[in-house]
């Protein structure tokens, strides 16, 4: 075996193989546990070295012959949870560092207020897990074991066109219509459902992968964006549904867990968090909160009852231009347009 191949082979073991770390490699640096994206990372090798490379989640980033001193911008970097893997070539011997840290975002989340546009009866024993405006039809999915639904709505009676009752084994989560399907999450049953959308005729199903429970969708057309409760957003392929990629939701302060309903609007994604009376905006391209809207008040414009619980359901109406907004066993749904404080 020639150096080069087994330099490339010892390469992919070091950055594949997680049960084996060489953290020998000396460097100085102005490393923090937690950094801004507006930062850059700087070290300098302070041993004989050929070159470097460096990788940041097994992706290559950087590489240079026989400068000690390295840059990293931070500002293409995803916020959350990083690696890095700095890995030195000298003679025939390979050392390597590795360094963990969060990137945080650089700017505190802009805050939005609400005008209430139009208010439409909502079905007060819908426990709304997903809305999703198509064609000028409102379709919903409910939830709960024996009760899950998902509907397709006259959003301006809160009557049901059509409704399919879902299996009892399942507890129904968000909704996204894509490609003529509407895919609806199932809470802890490690299943999605795929619907025709002109019958609601279920046509097939699909597993999850790392993610452990379904909770919201969204598509930008091409890609599927599903929360599971925590901090992370899992990207998937809007053919095979098979999680392909994700990222976390940070602020300039630290992780937003609790991640819910989803709702793709102009390029960003809107999200419930559960138990929060707000919707974060969130940047899809480096998972930062970029604003909150600040929903606290509606719940005091619908009828109390000993059911009534928390926000949850965002749809975007397209030819409107609005937002529509309601929770679980809300008697009423909210047309919307959003403003900064």
């Amino acid at each position: 075996m020639t150096l080069k191949i087994f330099q490339n082979f010892l390469l992919l073991f070091l950055i594949n193989c997680g049960n084996v770390e060489y953290s020998n490699l000396d460097i100085t640096s102005n490393f923090k546990n937690k950094m801004k994206i507006d930062e850059t990372f700087i070290f300098s090798i302070n041993e004989a070295s050929d070159s470097i490379k460096v990788f940041n989640r097994s992706n290559l980033i950087y590489k240079n012959k026989g400068k000690k001193s390295i840059e990293i911008d931070l500002k293409n970097f995803r916020l959350g949870k990083n690696n890095l893997k700095v890995i030195s070539y000298y003679k025939s011997t390979i050392k390597s560092k590795n360094i963990d840290f969060v990137v945080l975002n650089d700017k505190t989340p802009e805050i939005y207020d609400y005008k209430i546009i139009n208010t439409y009866p909502h079905q007060i024993n819908a426990y709304t897990q997903g809305l999703e405006f198509n064609n000028g039809y409102l379709y919903e999915s409910t939830g709960k074991y024996g009760k899950s639904k998902l509907k397709k709505v006259n959003f301006k009676t809160g009557d049901s066109f059509e409704e399919v009752n879902i299996s009892n084994k399942y507890f129904a989560e968000g909704i996204t219509i894509i490609d003529n399907k509407i895919i609806q999450l199932t809470w802890r049953e490690n299943t999605g459902l795929i619907y025709n959308l002109q019958t609601l005729e279920l046509i097939g199903d699909f597993k999850y992968n790392k993610s452990k429970e379904g909770w919201g969708l969204c598509n930008d057309k091409n890609k599927i964006f599903k929360s599971d409760g925590t901090e992370n957003i899992w990207i998937l392929d809007s053919k095979t549904f098979d999680e392909v990629d994700n990222f976390q939701v940070y602020t300039n302060k630290g992780k937003v867990n609790g991640l819910n309903e989803l709702e793709w609007v102009n390029g960003k994604i809107y999200a419930n968090r559960y138990g929060f009376n707000g919707v974060a905006i969130i940047n899809p391209n480096n998972g930062a909160v970029e604003g909150v809207i600040d929903f606290s008040s509606l719940i005091e414009k619908v009828q109390k009852h000993d059911s009534l619980d928390v926000l949850n359901g965002i749809a975007y109406n397209n030819a409107t231009k609005t937002l529509f907004v309601t929770g679980k066993m809300w008697n009423k749904i909210f047309e919307i347009e959003i403003f900064k404080k």
